[in-house]
């Protein structure tokens, strides 16, 4: 069985792991921050979004970190002086709460609308989106009909993007255009669920391997896991026990160290006032690529 080690603790709740030249960076979407924590130092604490719960993280063509603020259907833009603008204002589209963010090197970014106040208990699910911004702020729906579109990934090339559809326990795959349109949708795996005796498998939080592999976290499962196009299992990772899985990205010198946000559950006193998030980490054979 793998040993996870404990990267940092006394989190409310870690989510939307991305590695960046030599560093990972997360929020805790409860406690209001956005962490950046290199392996030699403290975290550094990269942005604070008071007014709102922060989730999807990237970056502009010039490095500017751009933050999704999940319930006023924004993304955020951190200027130099470190203030945060509004860069676009997705509440015209979204129908949901927003949830991860993946972005281009050129600056594009694809947001996934939850399609539920995912908050709000008893809340109506419907039909969830990707919503495209462009790097000048202008948004719109990049592919309709999906089911709570979670977390993303971007090949190394850039030219195909996944998705973790958590209510459709599956992941979707698309091909980028040139205009960074999405096209070809296709089921690249169905979820099996790690319990026989449990019929739900909802992939969280994703990111690749070198061997186009995805892993992904399953927080009902209480595990990462890594499949193979088709949908296959290769390895399956309980957590510590009581520790969910809602987040993982592979980083390191070699991007074989997978890290895995974690925390005891997602909602009320046990997140705001139980600090059970941490960052997990353990190593694995094949390396990451692409984004995050």
């Amino acid at each position: 069985m793998v040993e996870f080690a404990t990267v940092m603790d006394g989190l409310q709740f870690p989510e939307c792991p991305r590695w960046r030249d030599g560093a990972l960076w997360f929020t805790d979407m409860h406690g209001h921050t956005v962490y950046e924590l290199h392996s030699d130092g403290a975290p550094r604490v990269a942005a604070v979004l008071r007014h709102d719960v922060p989730s999807g993280l990237g970056w502009t063509a010039d490095g500017r970190l751009l933050v999704v603020a999940q319930e006023s259907q924004r993304v955020y833009r951190q200027e130099p002086g470190g203030e945060l603008v509004e860069h676009a204002d997705l509440s015209a589209l979204a129908v949901g709460s927003l949830n991860d963010m993946i972005v281009r090197s050129d600056g594009t970014a694809f947001v996934g609308d939850m399609g539920m106040r995912i908050h709000e208990s008893g809340a109506e699910r419907r039909a969830g989106a990707i919503l495209r911004v462009d790097p000048d702020g202008t948004a719109s729906v990049a592919a309709a009909d999906l089911q709570a579109p979670n977390g993303m990934a971007l090949n190394a090339a850039e030219t195909v993007l996944v998705v973790g559809e958590s209510a459709g326990m599956c992941l979707t795959s698309f091909a980028i255009g040139v205009a960074g349109e999405l096209t070809g949708r296709a089921t690249l795996a169905g979820l099996t669920p790690a319990d026989p005796t449990v019929a739900y498998a909802p992939p969280d939080g994703i990111c690749l391997d070198e061997e186009g592999a995805v892993w992904f976290a399953d927080p009902i499962g209480r595990r990462v896991a890594r499949v193979v196009p088709g949908g296959a299992t290769t390895a399956s990772f309980p957590l510590p026990a009581g520790l969910n899985a809602f987040a993982c990205v592979l980083g390191g010198a070699d991007r074989r160290t997978l890290f895995v946000c974690a925390a005891e559950g997602w909602t009320g006193p046990v997140v705001t006032d139980g600090r059970t998030g941490r960052i997990l980490s353990c190593a694995v054979d094949v390396p990451g690529a692409g984004t995050p």
